[in-house]
Protein backbone atom coordinates (compact mmCIF):
# COMPACT_ATOMS: atom_id res chain seq x y z
CA UNK A 1 0.00 0.00 0.00
CA UNK A 2 1.32 3.44 -1.00
CA UNK A 3 0.20 6.77 0.43
CA UNK A 4 -1.12 8.82 -2.51
CA UNK A 5 -2.05 11.79 -0.34
CA UNK A 6 1.23 13.75 -0.78
CA UNK A 7 0.99 13.52 -4.57
CA UNK A 8 -2.69 14.48 -4.47
CA UNK A 9 -1.97 17.47 -2.24
CA UNK A 10 0.81 18.64 -4.52
CA UNK A 11 -1.50 18.31 -7.51
CA UNK A 12 -4.16 20.48 -5.87
CA UNK A 13 -1.49 23.07 -5.05
CA UNK A 14 -0.48 23.11 -8.73
CA UNK A 15 -4.07 23.49 -9.88
CA UNK A 16 -4.50 26.50 -7.59
CA UNK A 17 -1.44 28.13 -9.15
CA UNK A 18 -2.52 27.90 -12.80
CA UNK A 19 -3.58 31.22 -14.31
CA UNK A 20 -6.21 31.60 -17.00
CA UNK A 21 -3.67 32.66 -19.62
CA UNK A 22 -1.66 29.48 -19.02
CA UNK A 23 -4.45 27.09 -19.98
CA UNK A 24 -3.49 27.10 -23.65
CA UNK A 25 0.26 26.83 -23.04
CA UNK A 26 2.11 23.68 -24.22
CA UNK A 27 3.32 21.05 -21.76
CA UNK A 28 6.06 18.40 -21.78
CA UNK A 29 3.25 15.91 -22.43
CA UNK A 30 3.37 17.11 -26.00
CA UNK A 31 -0.15 16.33 -27.19
CA UNK A 32 -1.69 18.21 -24.25
CA UNK A 33 -1.89 21.89 -23.50
CA UNK A 34 -2.22 22.87 -19.85
CA UNK A 35 -6.02 22.96 -19.95
CA UNK A 36 -6.20 19.65 -21.79
CA UNK A 37 -3.89 18.06 -19.23
CA UNK A 38 -5.97 19.38 -16.35
CA UNK A 39 -9.02 17.86 -17.98
CA UNK A 40 -7.18 14.57 -18.37
CA UNK A 41 -6.09 14.60 -14.73
CA UNK A 42 -9.72 15.05 -13.74
CA UNK A 43 -10.73 12.03 -15.82
CA UNK A 44 -7.87 9.98 -14.41
CA UNK A 45 -8.78 10.90 -10.83
CA UNK A 46 -12.38 9.87 -11.43
CA UNK A 47 -11.39 6.57 -13.05
CA UNK A 48 -8.87 5.53 -10.42
CA UNK A 49 -11.25 6.47 -7.61
CA UNK A 50 -13.79 4.18 -9.22
CA UNK A 51 -11.21 1.38 -9.35
CA UNK A 52 -10.43 1.80 -5.66
CA UNK A 53 -14.12 1.83 -4.74
CA UNK A 54 -15.12 -1.04 -7.06
CA UNK A 55 -17.52 1.34 -8.83
CA UNK A 56 -17.96 -0.03 -12.35
CA UNK A 57 -20.10 2.96 -13.31
CA UNK A 58 -17.09 5.24 -13.03
CA UNK A 59 -14.90 3.25 -15.41
CA UNK A 60 -14.35 4.24 -19.07
CA UNK A 61 -15.96 2.35 -21.93
CA UNK A 62 -12.78 2.31 -23.99
CA UNK A 63 -9.05 1.97 -23.42
CA UNK A 64 -8.06 5.62 -23.77
CA UNK A 65 -7.02 5.92 -20.13
CA UNK A 66 -5.88 2.36 -19.55
CA UNK A 67 -2.55 1.65 -17.92
CA UNK A 68 -1.32 5.21 -17.83
CA UNK A 69 -0.30 4.90 -21.47
CA UNK A 70 -0.84 8.60 -22.07
CA UNK A 71 2.13 9.52 -19.90
CA UNK A 72 4.52 10.00 -22.77
CA UNK A 73 2.64 11.33 -25.75
CA UNK A 74 4.72 12.19 -28.77
CA UNK A 75 3.91 14.22 -31.86
CA UNK A 76 2.98 17.75 -32.86
CA UNK A 77 0.59 19.86 -30.86
CA UNK A 78 -2.79 19.93 -32.64
CA UNK A 79 -4.43 23.06 -33.97
CA UNK A 80 -6.03 25.17 -31.29
CA UNK A 81 -8.61 27.94 -31.40
CA UNK A 82 -7.42 29.64 -28.24
CA UNK A 83 -9.56 27.54 -25.91
CA UNK A 84 -8.77 24.46 -23.87
CA UNK A 85 -10.55 21.39 -22.62
CA UNK A 86 -11.28 23.17 -19.36
CA UNK A 87 -13.48 25.69 -21.21
CA UNK A 88 -16.56 23.48 -20.84
CA UNK A 89 -16.12 23.42 -17.06
CA UNK A 90 -16.84 27.08 -16.44
CA UNK A 91 -14.96 29.54 -14.21
CA UNK A 92 -14.99 27.25 -11.16
CA UNK A 93 -13.22 24.36 -12.92
CA UNK A 94 -10.57 24.18 -10.19
CA UNK A 95 -13.11 23.22 -7.54
CA UNK A 96 -14.34 20.18 -9.45
CA UNK A 97 -10.88 18.88 -10.34
CA UNK A 98 -9.60 19.59 -6.84
CA UNK A 99 -12.48 17.61 -5.34
CA UNK A 100 -11.86 14.62 -7.59
CA UNK A 101 -8.11 14.58 -6.90
CA UNK A 102 -8.72 14.70 -3.15
CA UNK A 103 -11.27 11.89 -3.47
CA UNK A 104 -8.62 9.83 -5.25
CA UNK A 105 -6.22 10.17 -2.32
CA UNK A 106 -8.93 9.25 0.17
CA UNK A 107 -10.10 6.22 -1.81
CA UNK A 108 -6.61 4.73 -2.10
CA UNK A 109 -6.03 5.37 1.59
CA UNK A 110 -8.26 2.37 2.30
CA UNK A 111 -6.34 -0.94 2.48
CA UNK A 112 -9.20 -2.71 0.69
CA UNK A 113 -8.57 -0.58 -2.40
CA UNK A 114 -5.26 -2.39 -2.95
CA UNK A 115 -6.73 -5.88 -2.85
CA UNK A 116 -8.02 -7.99 -5.73
CA UNK A 117 -8.05 -6.95 -9.37
CA UNK A 118 -10.13 -4.77 -11.69
CA UNK A 119 -10.96 -5.01 -15.38
CA UNK A 120 -10.82 -1.67 -17.17
CA UNK A 121 -11.82 -1.75 -20.83
CA UNK A 122 -10.79 -5.37 -21.16
CA UNK A 123 -7.48 -5.00 -19.33
CA UNK A 124 -7.52 -6.71 -15.95
CA UNK A 125 -4.72 -5.80 -13.56
CA UNK A 126 -4.15 -6.27 -9.85
CA UNK A 127 -5.42 -3.30 -7.88
CA UNK A 128 -1.97 -2.94 -6.37
CA UNK A 129 -0.72 -2.22 -9.88
CA UNK A 130 -3.60 0.14 -10.65
CA UNK A 131 -2.70 2.07 -7.49
CA UNK A 132 0.90 2.40 -8.60
CA UNK A 133 -0.25 3.62 -12.01
CA UNK A 134 -2.44 6.21 -10.29
CA UNK A 135 0.58 7.42 -8.34
CA UNK A 136 2.61 7.69 -11.53
CA UNK A 137 -0.13 9.73 -13.21
CA UNK A 138 -0.04 12.19 -10.34
CA UNK A 139 3.73 12.45 -10.16
CA UNK A 140 4.55 12.66 -13.85
CA UNK A 141 1.63 14.84 -14.85
CA UNK A 142 2.29 16.97 -11.78
CA UNK A 143 5.80 17.53 -13.10
CA UNK A 144 4.32 18.31 -16.53
CA UNK A 145 2.03 20.98 -15.08
CA UNK A 146 4.71 22.46 -12.85
CA UNK A 147 7.14 22.70 -15.75
CA UNK A 148 4.55 24.22 -18.08
CA UNK A 149 3.36 26.82 -15.57
CA UNK A 150 6.66 27.70 -13.89
CA UNK A 151 5.73 26.29 -10.50
CA UNK A 152 8.00 24.38 -8.11
CA UNK A 153 7.46 20.65 -7.81
CA UNK A 154 8.65 18.50 -4.98
CA UNK A 155 7.41 15.39 -3.20
CA UNK A 156 8.56 13.35 -0.20
CA UNK A 157 11.30 10.83 -0.92
CA UNK A 158 9.09 7.79 -0.14
CA UNK A 159 6.56 8.99 -2.73
CA UNK A 160 9.20 9.47 -5.40
CA UNK A 161 10.90 6.19 -4.56
CA UNK A 162 7.64 4.28 -4.90
CA UNK A 163 6.99 5.93 -8.26
CA UNK A 164 10.49 5.24 -9.56
CA UNK A 165 10.32 1.61 -8.47
CA UNK A 166 7.12 1.31 -10.48
CA UNK A 167 8.13 3.03 -13.70
CA UNK A 168 11.52 1.32 -14.10
CA UNK A 169 9.75 -2.03 -14.06
CA UNK A 170 6.42 -1.18 -15.68
CA UNK A 171 7.28 1.14 -18.56
CA UNK A 172 9.57 -1.27 -20.47
CA UNK A 173 6.87 -3.96 -20.19
CA UNK A 174 3.73 -1.83 -20.46
CA UNK A 175 0.66 -3.41 -22.11
CA UNK A 176 0.64 -0.59 -24.68
CA UNK A 177 4.33 0.21 -25.23
CA UNK A 178 3.67 2.23 -28.38
CA UNK A 179 2.11 4.96 -26.23
CA UNK A 180 5.36 5.66 -24.42
CA UNK A 181 8.15 7.89 -25.64
CA UNK A 182 11.73 6.60 -25.67
CA UNK A 183 13.50 6.92 -22.31
CA UNK A 184 15.95 9.76 -21.82
CA UNK A 185 19.41 8.99 -20.48
CA UNK A 186 20.29 10.50 -17.09
CA UNK A 187 23.05 9.83 -14.60
CA UNK A 188 22.55 6.86 -12.31
CA UNK A 189 22.78 9.18 -9.32
CA UNK A 190 20.40 11.80 -10.73
CA UNK A 191 17.61 13.01 -8.42
CA UNK A 192 14.68 10.60 -8.10
CA UNK A 193 12.28 12.93 -9.90
CA UNK A 194 14.66 13.39 -12.83
CA UNK A 195 14.98 9.63 -13.16
CA UNK A 196 11.20 9.18 -13.08
CA UNK A 197 10.45 11.68 -15.83
CA UNK A 198 13.37 10.41 -17.92
CA UNK A 199 12.01 6.85 -17.84
CA UNK A 200 8.67 8.18 -19.07
CA UNK A 201 10.22 9.90 -22.07
CA UNK A 202 10.75 13.41 -20.76
CA UNK A 203 13.91 15.49 -20.53
CA UNK A 204 14.44 16.56 -16.90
Amino acid sequence: MIDLEPACQRMTDLLAGITADQLTAPTPCTEYRVGDLVDHIDQVATMFTAIAQRDSGGLPDDGDLVAGGDLAHSGDLPENDGTSDTAHRGPDWRNGVDRHVRALGTAWGEPAAWAGSTDVSGLELANELWGRIALTELVVHGWDLATATGQPFDLPEPTLRACLDHVVEFVPNAPLPELWGPPVAVAADAPLLDRIVAVTGRTP
